[in-house]
């Protein structure tokens, strides 16, 4: 653990160059940046204190429509590991792999950055490759957040990916996906018409001006089978106060009306 240091630390690994910020206003909290791009915030006094909205409202998506109690949860995309700290804190008991390609990386969050709460498993592979080796109905929640740079590698966007997902889920399961896109939101579009071949249940979480067309952000893709969760999760982001909104039912059906479904080469 880098504790006690005011000084950034830069390391090569083995997607680029990897930065551990030091926060300058908590102590023993740290900013990772991956080729200049910030990709996790992690306060080790208190993993859930989060710093990014993005990974915030996938704590709130997953409070809002899972029942209460520990979960298994498999994370597509490692960091700095901010989701599964938080949710380790969030539902004690819940067992949590973590799967990140980055070895080198991987190795520098567990010798800088050490996971003290039990119950989370890191693994090194590819995401998909992992994901179509889970075990049928194994999660109650699968977390995507799987980034080249900035963008979302395409063998984890198509029909088939998300059928693996399917597969791993349990009835009642949620797969939740992280993407960045700006106006007119043509990525997003059709991230979630892709899901809509495969899920009963889709909803789309962002800012309510990226919704409409402006700027650019993070928004979350939320697919299931449950009505009542995406009943319960509308109600949740309503009481954002970021003025977030969610797009489902008749105002997905239009967000989507443009675009077609991603499938594999």
């Amino acid at each position: 653990m880098i504790r006690g240091s005011d000084r950034a630390l830069i390391v090569r690994v083995d997607t680029g160059t990897a930065e551990l910020i030091p926060d300058p206003d908590l102590p023993d909290a740290w900013l990772l940046r991956l080729n200049g791009t910030a990709q996790s915030h992690v306060n080790l006094n208190d993993p859930t204190l989060i710093a990014f909205d993005y990974i915030r409202r996938f704590a709130d998506v997953i409070e809002a429509v899972c029942p209460p109690g520990p979960l298994d949860v498999l994370h597509l995309g490692g960091g700095a590991m901010t989701l599964p700290r938080c949710l380790a804190e969030m539902r004690p008991g819940s067992g949590q792999t973590v799967v990140e390609l980055d070895r080198a990386l991987a190795e520098l969050v567990a010798a800088r950055l050490p996971v003290a709460q039990d119950g989370i498993e890191l693994v090194v592979a590819d995401a998909r490759a992992a994901l179509e080796q889970a075990e049928p109905a194994s999660a109650d929640v699968i977390v995507a957040d799987i980034f080249t740079g900035a963008k979302v590698p395409p063998h984890v966007t198509t029909v088939e990916f998300a059928q693996a997902a399917r597969r791993a889920l349990r009835p009642g399961g949620w797969y939740l996906a992280n993407v960045m896109d700006l106006a007119p939101l043509m990525f997003a579009r059709r991230q979630a018409a892709t899901l809509r071949e495969v899920f009963g249940e889709v909803a789309v979480v962002g800012d309510a001006a990226l919704l409409r067309g402006r700027g650019t952000g993070n928004l979350l893709l939320v697919a299931g089978d449950d009505a009542a969760g995406v009943r319960a999760l509308v109600r949740r982001i309503a009481a954002d106060p970021t003025r977030a909104r969610v797009e489902h039912g008749p105002r997905l059906a239009e967000f989507v009306r443009s675009v077609r479904p991603r499938w594999d080469e």
